[in-house]
């Protein structure tokens, strides 16, 4: 078995699970923020649950440590009060990201299981640990039962020879994955790491590179736990734990060798994490703002590459410089070696531990026109504010910062670019429109094409309405941040069905994107494959997502009206008669379906 079919069997068990085996796994880790926190316990309150073991289960308070969203400090507080009330642990605003806490503090460790509200979870596989990110009542039903349903998936291998040159950093090597792969090419795939050098990736550099699996569209992106790793998690953890190793016959069903020698620094262009392309090609663009932190790359050795190049330097005029550690622990390093004296001589504004840029309502989010270089792992439009952001990594973030212009390292001027300023960005605004919804086996509607590939859950439902918890307001916000479909929310009407392409729902854990259609009362979304975590939220809600592979012979028009029988997998078009199979839902699709949602 691979990593993931040996972790899942041993958690369910099973002695053996195969891809496309559906399996109960027991859950080690139990994790939820602040924003997803304040559903899961509702999600727990209002279907009279129990949590079931609060020795397993975490608050992680990571998204605004600050406290400075009023939203988000309601729910935070509603959370401390339901953890009081059941003896369970947080790790509060001072503290930092959950995921790296849970590798820090011990909580995790090679070959344990993690669900969370944060939809980078997967970044435990840098320690060989089977991470999820997961919705609100996914996660809600992990509490109160210690487990959760699971799709085997398949494995896939990577093999990265070479050593990578000088000036190549983890996030490059993240970025130059997800350029070799697209967003979705290895989309619902478990990935596995090998090489001839794989021992010369600390477990921070392992750690960036995991934390990007989401972008990829993958389950998560392993690495077999080295020497190093392992004496780490048995330090932190206390315990004697079996490492999990993927055996010498181990099935994948992709094998790919690449050469880590041939690749660049590089940069993630705005609006696609995927867009990808060497540093030099964006060289000069003029840039407003700078963030180096994030899940990605708030680690101390980010730190310590940004020190080098902050040290003795300023930044530049009219240029701001936000620097997030992703832990406390780190943040007191930064202050004990130094790194805090430099940053702030350098002209940057530090903040409190935790995500940072890429949630609402904390450091890192920028202005309408504002084209920011981030170390964050994603750049939807809309997701880091209002403005433009590239990816890169923390050598290119600073020295970008200190020039003024995007550059890397190994290209920094002798003096900075000036400063001037952008055209704004206009706001977008969407409508609330109350419609009624339906839940039959066969269903009908008019349909709405969007003939797009990868729209992912900031589109659908923008990082700014998710401390909402009410469905019923959910609707108006829906589509808000898809370009040309701003009115969506306002033209929709009862039982309509959305026709996507490939990856719909990509990016985060947020139930908010899948509510938002039931708020609507639309009835189903067909699409040729759905980001992962989406897909389980859909189908936990009980709102129908179907898979196609293509639906040429309906011959269909905007807003023509079909039929889709959800047991038999049968699409008809109404309007001229032509029908066509497409997959039905699964056992489990239809029972969490006929009973209402997961907890019903």
């Amino acid at each position: 078995m691979t990593i993931i079919e040996k972790i899942l069997a041993l958690h369910s068990g099973n002695q053996k699970v195969h891809p496309g085996d559906i399996v109960d796994v027991e859950i080690d880790v139990r994790m939820a923020r602040d924003f997803g926190g304040a559903n899961v316990v509702k999600n727990i309150e209002d279907n009279g649950l129990v949590v079931e073991n609060a020795l397993k289960t975490w608050f992680t308070f990571d998204c605004n440590p600050t406290g400075s969203d009023q939203k988000y400090a309601a729910n935070q507080q509603y959370c401390r009060n339901f953890a009081r009330e059941n003896q369970i642990k947080i790790f509060d605003i001072n503290r930092g990201i959950g995921t790296h806490l849970a590798i820090d503090e011990g909580l995790a460790f090679p070959g344990a299981t993690v669900v969370s509200t944060d939809s980078h979870a997967n970044i435990l596989g840098a320690i060989g640990s089977f991470g999820q990110g997961m919705g609100d009542q996914d996660i809600a039903a992990a509490w109160a039962s210690g487990k959760t349903w699971f799709k085997v998936p398949h494995s896939v291998k990577i093999v990265l020879n070479g050593l990578c040159p000088e000036g190549v950093y983890a996030k490059d090597v993240a970025l130059n994955l997800l350029r070799e792969f697209g967003a979705n090419s290895l989309l619902g795939k478990a990935v596995e790491i090998y090489g001839n050098r794989l021992s010369q990736f600390t477990l921070d550099q392992r750690i960036t590179i995991s934390s990007m699996a989401t972008e990829m569209g993958a389950i998560a992106l392993f690495f077999p736990p080295s020497d190093e790793v392992i004496e780490y998690c048995r330090t932190r953890s206390g315990k004697n734990f079996v490492p999990v190793f993927a055996e010498e016959n181990a099935d994948y069903s992709e094998i790919f060798h690449l050469n880590l020698q041939e690749w660049q620094p590089v940069i993630s262009r705005p609006g696609k994490p995927h867009d990808v392309i060497d540093v030099e090609g964006e060289m000069g663009v003029k840039i407003d703002s700078a963030f180096i932190g994030s899940c990605t790359n708030g680690r101390m050795e980010d730190m310590r590459v940004a020190a080098n190049i902050l040290r003795d330097s300023k930044v530049a005029p009219g240029v701001v410089l936000k620097i997030v550690p992703a832990t406390d622990e780190i943040w007191n390093r930064c202050l004990d070696e130094g790194f805090l004296k430099i940053f702030k001589q350098a002209g940057a504004l530090v903040g409190n531990a935790g995500c940072a840029g890429c949630a609402a309502g904390q450091i890192g989010q920028n202005g309408p026109g504002e084209i920011t270089v981030s170390t964050g792992n994603r750049n939807f439009a809309g997701k880091q504010g209002q403005g433009k952001v590239y990816l890169a990594s923390p050598a290119t973030a600073a020295a970008s910062a200190v020039a003024g212009h995007i550059t890397s390292a190994a290209y920094l001027p002798d003096s900075p670019t000036i400063f001037f300023s952008h055209k704004k960005d206009k706001k977008e605004a969407v409508l609330q429109k109350k419609v009624k919804e339906i839940r039959p086996e066969v269903i009908s509607g008019k349909v709405w094409i969007i003939d797009q590939d990868n729209i992912d859950t900031d589109m659908i439902y923008h990082n700014q309405h998710l401390s909402i918890t009410k469905i019923e307001e959910m609707g108006q916000f829906t589509f808000g941040n898809l370009k040309g479909w701003e009115d969506y929310a306002q033209k929709s009407e009862p039982g309509d069905i959305l026709l996507v392409g490939k990856n719909f729902g990509a990016g985060s854990s947020r139930q908010q994107a899948v509510d938002c259609f039931k708020s609507l009362k639309n009835a189903a979304i067909l699409a040729k494959s759905f980001g992962a975590i989406y897909e389980r939220n859909a189908i936990n809600a009980a709102f129908p997502v179907l898979v196609y592979e293509n639906l040429d012979v309906l011959k269909l028009k905007e807003r023509d009206k079909i039929e889709i029988d959800l047991r038999k997998g049968r699409v008809t078009n109404l309007e001229n008669g032509l029908e066509t199979e497409i997959e039905p839902f699964s056992e489990v699709q239809m029972k969490i379906y006929e009973k209402g949602g997961l907890l019903n």
